[in-house]
C-alpha cells in the first residue's frame, strides 16, 4: 500500500465526529463488489502505454458511483472532489499525488460504460452478486413506473426539448420527462428489470419486459388492469393480481373490490421502496441527460445500487 501525502493527512480539529455522509460511503464500500465491477470493466479499459498513464479503474469507478449517489453532474463531481476530503478519500484521490480527474475524463468513462453496454452488466452483476448471498429473485413480481422530469426549457442550442421526451398527465398535472419502469421481487423488493420510455409510454406496455418468466403471481396497479393475456404471454404459471377498478359505470363502489385491492397493496407496497431511495436517498428526480439511451443506462446502474442499498444491512460485514 502506498504511504499517503500531507493531502491526505487528518486535520486537527478537536470536535470532529463521523458525518452521515462518510458513514454511508464507509457502509457502500463495504458491500459493493467492487472486484467483481472492475473485473467487468477492465478488458475495455485503456491500458498504460508510452503517453500519459489512465486514471486507475478502481478510482474512476467510485466516481461514477458517486455521481449516482449524490447526483452530480460531470462537472460537480470534479468540484465537489476537491472540496470533500471524504469524498476523495472513497474515491481513492491524493492530491499530493494527483490532481481530480477532470470531467472530460469522468465524461469518457461514462460513454465507454454506454458503449460496451457495461451498465446493463453492472446491473447483472449485483443482483448475482445478491443471490449467493441469500438475497433471490421468487416466484412473485411486483410492476410499476415512476416519471422522471426532464428540462422543459427550449434555452438551449438547439431552441428545442428534447425530442425522445414527450408529455403525460397524471391526475390534474402535467409532467414532460421519461418513464422509468421497473419489475421488483415480490419477496425481496429487489429490483430484477430495468425500462425506460418516454414520459406518454402507457405503463402496461413495458409489462413483457418486466417479467422474468417464472412468475406465479404478478401485481400491479389499476394501470395494468386487463393484462392477464399479456402476462400469461411472458409468464405462462402466473396469476394475475393486479389491481381492479372499484368504481362501475353508473359511480357505484365495489365495496368488495376494494378490500381486495387493499389486500394486493399491502404487497404491492414494496415496488414503492426501490423509487424512495431514487427519488428521496440518491436525489435523483430529474434526468440528467438527453435521450432515451443515455438515461435507460443511468436508470440500470441507478437501481443496482438501490439493491445494494436496501440490502445494505444483509451484507455490511459484521461490525461494519
Amino acid at each position: 500500500m502506498r504511504q499517503i501525502t500531507f493531502a491526505c493527512q487528518p486535520s486537527f480539529e478537536k470536535y470532529a465526529r463521523v458525518s452521515r455522509r462518510e458513514q454511508f460511503l464507509k457502509t457502500m464500500e463495504a458491500v459493493v463488489p467492487w472486484s467483481e465491477l472492475e473485473a467487468l470493466i477492465e478488458p475495455h479499459y485503456p491500458k498504460a502505454g508510452k503517453g500519459r498513464h489512465p486514471v486507475a479503474l478502481g478510482t474512476m469507478l467510485r466516481i461514477y458511483f458517486l455521481q449516482h449517489w449524490f447526483n452530480l453532474s460531470d462537472p460537480g463531481a470534479e468540484d465537489a472532489l476537491y472540496e470533500s476530503p471524504v469524498l476523495r478519500g472513497f474515491a481513492g484521490v491524493d492530491l499530493g499525488r494527483m490532481a481530480v480527474p477532470d470531467e472530460t475524463t469522468i465524461l469518457n468513462f461514462r460513454h465507454l460504460l454506454e458503449s460496451h453496454d457495461l451498465c446493463g452488466a453492472i446491473f447483472d452483476a449485483v443482483n448475482h452478486f445478491l443471490d449467493r448471498n441469500g438475497i433471490r429473485i421468487s416466484t412473485g413480481t411486483i410492476v410499476d413506473a415512476t416519471i422522471i422530469a426532464a428540462p422543459s426549457s427550449t434555452k438551449n442550442s438547439k431552441k428545442e426539448r428534447d425530442p425522445e421526451m414527450h408529455q403525460t398527465r397524471k391526475g390534474n398535472q402535467y409532467y414532460f420527462g421519461a418513464k422509468a419502469h421497473i419489475g421488483v421481487d415480490s419477496k425481496e423488493g429487489i429490483v430484477h428489470s430495468v425500462c425506460t420510455s418516454a414520459a406518454s409510454v402507457h405503463d402496461k406496455h413495458m409489462l413483457p419486459d418486466l417479467l422474468h418468466g417464472e412468475e406465479k403471481k404478478v401485481w400491479g396497479d389499476g394501470g395494468y388492469q386487463g393484462q392477464t393475456e399479456t402476462i400469461h404471454a411472458a409468464a405462462p404459471d402466473a396469476q394475475d393480481m393486479t389491481n381492479r377498478r372499484v368504481k362501475n359505470g353508473k359511480g357505484e363502489v365495489d365495496e368488495q373490490q376494494r378490500r381486495k385491492n387493499r389486500t394486493k397493496s399491502r404487497v404491492r407496497a414494496k415496488v414503492e421502496w426501490p423509487f424512495r431511495i431514487l427519488k428521496r436517498v440518491f436525489g435523483y428526480t430529474k434526468v440528467r441527460y438527453r435521450g432515451i439511451v443515455k438515461n435507460r443506462h443511468w436508470h440500470l446502474v441507478a437501481f443496482a445500487l438501490v439493491n445494494l442499498y436496501l440490502n445494505r444491512k444483509r451484507l455490511a460485514p459484521q461490525g461494519a
